[in-house]
């Protein structure tokens, strides 16, 4: 059993709560280093209901229901104009939109992966590994850690419930820890002394003292961020709540992450302005609204990305949802990312253009996009993005 896997073991056993995976001593990171988040929409989230493209007929003819308005001032539920061709979803008025306007967030339509598999999981996999979907060579590896093994002062964390895989094949321990339960103190000093106790002597005497501490350090530090943002103010829930504490662990010790968000598989009475989508966006992007904001001057050093698996099928199905797709919309937004603009390569949005007459297609791939923005955050060099990923063409889409 190596220390990792102790450390989770032992916490599994004793209390189903906020965990670390991983033991070692906090540290901070080198001020103003820049940052990283990964956000992963688990389910496939439907990017058409989200970038409108309301400049073509063809959207409104296949969505009779969900179809979003044209941008009209006089109507509160229109997409909001972002250039001639693309609108924004009116949920995100007060939170993503002001962000736009500021130049802080850029859209990338057609992109994606070269998994035409349509299985969430498959494709959820091949997006971590980041290596080319038929060429697979280790499904222990993942894109995230192999960043982070070509950086020695970039200190990396997963706000996940276990390790993703992303983050795994890493030669270095890299910390997981749930924010989904609540945050008081694991244990007390009683409970801790015991468990340490049942170590003494024994050669995880270390890690066990090390993961504990660690561990109620943690709990402490969580719980203190929430009582101090609090200041008599209503939080946003959820997806906010939890990306403020984010915030506080990204801006001080980690500048490498990997957070997921799930519930995006609308294949029922999915919603435009209202319903499950509209709720969902609208809790991401108050959470993405509270991260930014929470940073401080620190946003202007950080990059966060938004990805899913795969978009939807552009036509609406029988039951006022959408069908697994293909070509999605991802997010990239920081304080000094070159924002206000939908980036990447376009098609018109028609019958014609759509990938077997049903998905939007894909013209930018994720590890070629990612690829080129990592290049340009850390300046790393062509063999370093080809250890990150395999047969990759880095694309620099001057994003920042």
């Amino acid at each position: 059993m190596n220390r990792r896997e102790f450390l989770l073991a032992a916490a599994t056993a004793a209390v189903a709560a906020p965990a670390l995976s991983f033991s070692g001593k906090l540290f901070a990171a080198p001020a103003s280093s820049p940052r990283f988040l990964l956000v992963f929409l688990r389910g496939g989230y439907d990017c058409n209901n989200l970038l409108v493209p309301y400049s073509s007929d063809f959207y409104y003819e296949s969505r009779p229901t969900l179809s979003i308005a044209r941008p009209d001032p006089y109507n509160q539920n229109s997409a909001l104009g972002l250039d001639s061709n693309w609108g924004l979803n009116p949920v995100l008025r007060d939170t993503i939109f002001p962000l736009w306007q500021k130049r802080q967030v850029a859209f990338v339509p057609f992109a994606g992966t070269d998994d035409l598999s349509r299985s969430h999981f498959e494709t959820q996999d091949n997006i971590e590994s980041g290596e080319p979907s038929s060429e697979r060579s280790d499904y222990r590896s993942g894109f995230l850690a192999r960043l982070s093994g070509q950086m020695t002062s970039v200190p990396s964390i997963a706000f996940t419930d276990a390790l993703p895989l992303s983050f795994q094949g890493s030669n270095r321990d890299i910390p997981n820890i749930s924010l989904r339960g609540n945050t008081k103190p694991v244990f007390d000093d009683r409970q801790a002394g015991i468990l340490a106790g049942m170590y003494k002597d024994t050669t995880l005497a270390s890690a066990a003292v090390d993961g504990l501490e660690l561990r109620q350090t943690v709990s402490k530090e969580l719980q203190d961020e929430m009582m101090k943002a609090n200041r008599g103010a209503p939080n946003a829930k959820n997806f906010a709540e939890e990306t403020q504490r984010i915030a506080t662990m990204m801006r001080d010790q980690y500048r490498l992450g990997f957070v997921d968000v799930g519930g995006w598989d609308t294949h029922v009475n999915q919603g435009s302005t209202s319903g499950q989508l509209a709720n969902n966006l609208d809790n991401l992007g108050k959470g993405l609204a509270a991260y930014a904001d929470a940073l401080g001057d620190e946003w202007n050093n950080t990059v966060v990305v938004v990805v899913s698996e795969f978009g939807r099928t552009f036509r609406e199905n029988g039951n006022k949802g959408t069908d697994h797709g293909h070509g999605t919309v991802y997010w990239v937004l920081g304080g000094k990312v070159n924002g206000g603009r939908i980036a990447g390569s376009q098609v018109a949005v028609n019958q014609q253009s759509l990938l077997q007459n049903r998905d939007y297609p894909v013209l930018t791939n994720y590890r070629d996009m990612l690829g080129g923005l990592m290049g340009r955050m850390w300046g790393l060099s062509g063999s370093q993005l080809q250890t990150i990923f395999p047969g990759a063409k880095p694309k620099d889409l001057q994003l920042v």
